[in-house]
């Protein structure tokens, strides 16, 4: 995984409530065994009318927020099924920060599994977030190393994360990454282990 601690990006706020993992990556588009490829499909019956031209006024396509790495959004993103592609797509999109004022659990851990920061502010800073985002395009800076959240216009949230999960992603390490810094060991514990 790509380590993660500073990101300065404008964000695409998704004013959105209960945005499930259908709606981040629709079922007809789980046909890969990679886990790439799916950044193009990300939010597509959303981003795109029934004959795959796309919608104008859905953020995505709006030219200002071309390129964001961050994704502002409401409370409860990432709920429905546990499908772990929802994070494959969001990641292979571009975003590497996703802030909400809640997750589902299930996505909140394949968030951090696959390297993308999930951030949990309290509602009114989402919303502020939002509403300035949507009035303009807005770049801001998140810092995983100092917790912050440092916008433009003057502002600066802050937010919790636990210790683990933060060494992953400063690190770029995924769960097999941890078991290789004990590869020593594991091999010492199978040399000295009597077979039955």
């Amino acid at each position: 995984m790509k380590p993660i601690n500073i990101v300065n990006s404008i964000y695409a706020p998704l004013d959105r409530k209960n945005v499930d993992t259908d709606q981040i990556i629709s079922k007809e588009f789980l046909k890969r065994i990679e886990r790439t490829g799916f950044g193009q499909f990300v939010f597509f019956h959303w981003r795109f009318d029934a004959n795959d031209n796309p919608i104008e006024d859905f953020v995505l396509n709006k030219p200002a927020y071309k390129g964001a790495e961050i994704l502002v959004a409401q409370d409860n993103f990432g709920c429905g099924s546990s499908r772990e592609h929802a994070p494959w797509a969001i990641l292979d999109y571009g975003f590497r920060v996703v802030i909400a004022p809640s997750f589902a659990d299930i996505f909140h851990n394949n968030c951090f599994k696959n390297g993308i920061l999930p951030i949990k502010l309290m509602e009114a800073e989402c919303d502020e977030l939002l509403e300035k985002g949507i009035a303009e395009a807005q770049a801001i800076e998140v810092n995983l190393e100092a917790q912050t959240v440092t916008t433009g216009y003057g502002k600066m949230y802050t937010f919790t994360i636990d210790p683990y999960y933060k060494e992953m992603l400063l690190n770029g390490w995924d769960e097999i990454s941890l078991t290789f810094k004990y590869e020593e060991q594991i091999a010492a514990y199978e040399k000295n282990r009597v077979a039955y």
